[in-house]
Parts: structure tokens; C-alpha cells; sequence
């Protein structure tokens, strides 16, 4: 007997429902990303930083010193673990089934984003590209700044669903929609 089993994202059912047309405030869910946490064992931190930032097709988050999150949309877990998997001094765990990443854009985001989290979200002290661990909507997050009004936030599985219903919540006044991005 062969089991088959089929990816359901955990928001599915959340989104159920919702327009197909954006407005300008707008939460997108990203449904099968690549994410890795990385850490550099015990003096490697400069050399591991050095080749993750050498690899193209990943997003890097900061968490902590010698501790990143990678992030890819575009290349698949096992692509992205054997690049990982190059790199001295690295340890690298797969976390794209345990982790969720929203991402949301529009010209109110840092407006709805202050309701969720307390960091000064201010282009002077939150550049394009950066990124930190934080409290998002209560729940441990990694929030990273990735345009001029577009933030992605990956967050525990478990908690995606909390985040999500807060999120929409906090957006409701701007608007704010929700659809996967595909």
C-alpha cells in the first residue's frame, strides 16, 4: 500500500475566502520557501558570513552573531542545502517546513507593522536589508526589511495562524488584503 501525501499550507484555510484582487496594503504568503538556519561554529563566523553572502539566490537574515536565517523562493531545500553544505564552518538545518514566511507591502505597512512589533521601523534605523529577531503579534519572529514599504516575516508554524488573524487585524483600517503569492 503507497501513501501519498499532498502539501497543504497551514493558512490555507485563512485565505480562504479573500478578494483576488490586491490593494495597495497587501499580506502575501509565500507557500513553499527554502528556509535554513545557519550557524558558524566557533571562529568561522567571518568566513561563514563571507560564503553565504557569496550565494545568489538566497536572502540573509540576521538572528544573532555567527546566526542567520537563509531564505530562497526561488531555489528548492535540497539546492539550497548543498550550497549550505559547502561552506566551512557552517551548520545548517533545514527549517522550511516548521517556519512560514509573510511578506507585506503597501504604503501604510510601517503604520500596521508598528501595532505588531516594537522596533523603530524608520528608513534611517531599519535600512533596506536589514533584519532582526523579534516579538511579532507576541510570537518569536525574524522581521527583515526588503524595499522601500515591503517587510517579510517568518514565523513559527505553529504560530502562523495567530499572526495571520492579528496581522489582518491591525490592517483592517488600511485595507489590508491577503493571498498567496504564486
Amino acid at each position: 500500500m503507497s501513501l501519498t501525501l499532498f502539501h497543504r499550507h497551514v493558512l490555507e484555510d485563512y485565505l480562504a475566502g479573500f478578494e483576488a484582487k490586491a490593494n495597495p496594503n497587501h499580506l502575501s504568503v509565500i507557500r513553499r520557501p527554502a528556509i535554513f538556519s545557519v550557524l558558524a561554529h566557533r571562529g568561522s563566523e567571518v568566513l561563514v558570513e563571507d560564503g553565504l553572502k557569496s550565494i545568489e539566490s538566497i536572502q540573509l537574515r540576521n538572528c544573532a552573531p555567527g546566526e542567520w536565517l537563509v531564505v530562497s523562493t526561488t531555489s528548492g531545500a535540497s539546492t539550497i542545502e548543498n550550497l549550505l553544505g559547502e561552506i566551512a564552518g557552517a551548520s545548517a538545518v533545514d527549517q522550511s517546513d516548521s517556519r512560514v514566511l509573510l511578506q507585506i507591502s503597501g504604503p501604510n505597512v510601517r503604520k500596521i507593522l508598528a501595532k505588531c512589533v516594537a522596533v523603530d521601523l524608520h528608513a534611517d534605523a531599519f535600512a533596506i536589508g536589514a533584519s532582526a529577531n523579534m516579538l511579532c503579534c507576541h510570537v518569536a519572529a525574524n522581521l527583515a526589511r526588503t524595499g522601500a514599504d515591503t517587510f517579510e516575516i517568518t514565523v513559527p508554524r505553529s504560530f502562523a495562524g495567530s499572526v495571520f488573524e492579528e496581522m489582518m487585524e491591525m490592517g483592517r483600517e488600511f485595507a489590508l488584503t491577503a493571498a498567496f503569492a504564486d
